[in-house]
Order: C-alpha cells, then structure tokens, then sequence
C-alpha cells in the first residue's frame, strides 16, 4: 500500500449541513488528498446511513400506512426477487462494469453526484465512499413478526451481498470519475460492539468475521481499500480477521482498550495495514468545544504510546497511521461540525511536520 496516505486525513461519514454546497466546500477545504462522500441526513430521511443502502434491496418494504420498514420472507414475490437478485450478484462480482450494477445503484444520495465532480476535476489519489456495516444492518432491520435478520440465514446473505454490490457501485463510480483514484471503502459497523451481549448471544464472533471478510475481499478485488469504522469498545479480532486495509477507531475513548490486542497488531502492521485514529471527540459537543490543536496532539501520541509500550515499534506505527475524527459529525452543531472538520486537517498537518513525513 502507498506511502502517501501516512498521517493524512479522512472524515467519517456524516455531517450536519442542510444545504450541499456547504457541506462539499468543507470536503474540498479540509479534505483535498482524501475526498469523502458525506451523509447529509438533515436534508433528507434517505440520507441515514441505514437508509441509504435499502434502494433495490430484494425481501424489503416499507408500508406507507404505518411508516414501518419490514422484511418479507415468505411471499411468492420474495422467492422470485431472490432468485433474479443472485443471478445479478454473480454477474456483478465477475464483472464491475457489468451493466445489471446500475440497478442497484444509491439514488437516493444527493450529495455523491458532488462527491463525483469533485474526483473528476481535482483526480485526488484516494477518496473515500462508505456502506452500512452487515452487521449493523442484519440488527437494525426485522422481518414482520420483529425477528432480526441476522437469525435468518437467506436475509443474512441478501444483505452481505447487497453491500457489497452497493461498495462495488461506488467503486465503479469513483474509477469513472478517474481512473487513477484508488476508492477507499469505509463499512461503518457502531453495532459490532454488541456482539457478544445477551441480545446476540447465538452469533458467533466467526460469523460476523465472515460477513465482513466476504465484501472486505471484494472490495480489495476490485482496485479498492477496505476499512472498519467502529465507534465504540470493539472486539478488534474481528476486523483483524477480517483483514480489511484500515481499522477506525475512536482513539479518543479506546486507544487503551485497542492496545490491549497488540499481539495481533504486530503483524497487522508489518502486513502493511494501517489504523486510522478517530481523535478528535466527535461524540461529545462538551469535549470538542474545549478541544485544541494541542489537546489533539498529545491525544494522538497517548494513543501511540499505549502500542509502543507494548513493544511495537514506533516507526511502523506512524508509518501506518491515518488522522479522522471518533465519529461522524451529523449530531453536531455545524459550527461544532465545521471545527472538527479542520482540527482533523490540522492535526494531520502538524503530525506531518512533528514526524519529518
């Protein structure tokens, strides 16, 4: 993997504005290398990150009358949607610029046509695009009894391969827009820290691995990075297993808990795999309104030191390493937002500077 992403910046997912044009002048401002595609989900309802990625999902409704989303799992519909759905699947994986991949296309965002003009006329090396994580997904929808879908085994799949097709449509975009940019593909998964709770009690921890190595591996097929977003105390096995390019944590909060799987990183790290350090305290307004680009400086190399007190070396630790904020920024305020934003620039510039990069 390229050196050029060392200490750069990346922004998480959402953000606060309810007109596009503010919200793509912050990405062309604060985030020139690495363009992201932002959720604006003060716009519209569809722009929620769970939202988004239904468009043409097979066995998913929604009924009008009482506003509720459900799966349905048994009607002659379903088993024809089905069917058609794996056939496309196959011919999407075996081919990206199959035409069947328009289908299920994300029509529903307003802003990744900006994210798309802003590839083609500024051709970064990298941008960044995002899905709803399987799992977060498989917890979140339920069929019409109220059951999860991640306990129904064909749901289950429909959704891992609905993302997937769903990554490689915005990995096809983004080549279009330029061929050159490599598309860095973040699966945003703040439910996985529930695994392993009394609500999830039946899944196994190779279970969630699975899901996430199966879009993980296509995505990396197809010319992309993969990364994992959590937000929360994760069992960081599982993206490791995974073997996704990037873990994004909220460095913040869980630098120490993260440090506590060090074993495993040492070898995360010599495979040439990076952490993205979620430092500046996006998910709490109390902590960022106080926060400076001093505080973050020293936050940053907290969380460092947690690794190399373990022994692992500091050099491919930085070598390794991106700048974000913990989390999205769609709940703040957008003074708030905007000043997360550019302390999340700054401290990737004044690492470069401190580490001679």
């Amino acid at each position: 993997m390229a050196d050029d992403l060392k200490l750069n910046c990346l922004a998480i997912g959402s953000l606060p504005y309810k007109n596009i044009e503010d919200a793509m002048t912050v990405v062309r401002k604060d985030f020139k290398s690495i363009p992201f595609w932002p959720q604006l989900p003060k716009i519209n309802k569809n722009e929620d990150m769970i939202v988004q990625f239904l468009e043409n999902m097979p066995s998913f409704f929604s009924d009008e009358k009482s506003e509720k989303t459900y799966l349905e799992t048994e009607s002659d519909k379903f088993f024809n949607d089905i069917e058609q759905f794996f056939c496309d699947y196959e011919e999407i994986i075996t081919d990206i610029n199959s035409d069947i991949i328009e289908k299920y296309a994300i029509n529903y965002s307003l802003s990744f046509p900006e994210f798309i003009k802003i590839i083609k006329e500024t051709k970064p090396a990298y941008a960044k695009g995002q899905i709803v994580g399987p799992f977060t997904l498989a917890t979140t929808l339920v069929d019409k009894t109220g059951k999860c879908a991640i306990y129904d085994e064909t749901l289950r799949e429909i959704i891992v391969k609905t993302l997937t097709i769903k990554a490689l449509w915005q990995i096809k975009r983004i080549k279009c827009a330029n061929q050159n940019t490599i598309p860095i593909i973040f699966i945003d998964e703040p439910s996985v820290t529930q695994l392993g709770t009394s609500a999830f009690i039946t899944i196994s921890q190779e279970e969630v691995i699975s899901m996430l190595k199966e879009i993980s591996d296509l995505i990396k097929a197809n010319g992309a990075m993969s990364a994992i977003h959590c937000c929360g105390k994760c069992d960081w096995i599982i993206p490791i297993k995974a073997g996704v390019d990037i873990i994004n944590l909220d460095a913040y909060a869980y630098a120490q808990n993260f440090s506590l799987f060090n074993n495993y990183l040492t070898e995360y790290f010599k495979q040439g795999r990076k952490i993205a350090w979620g430092v500046i305290p996006t998910l709490n307004a109390d902590l960022l309104e106080k926060a400076d680009l001093d505080k973050m400086v020293k936050v940053f190399e907290k969380a460092v030191k947690y690794l190399t007190e373990k022994g692992i070396d500091e050099k491919i630790i930085i070598d390794n390493s991106l700048i974000t904020p913990s989390c999205g920024a769609g709940s703040l305020s957008e003074n708030l937002a905007l000043k997360a934003m550019d302390l999340t620039k700054q401290l990737s510039v004044s690492l470069k500077e401190r580490y001679k990069i």
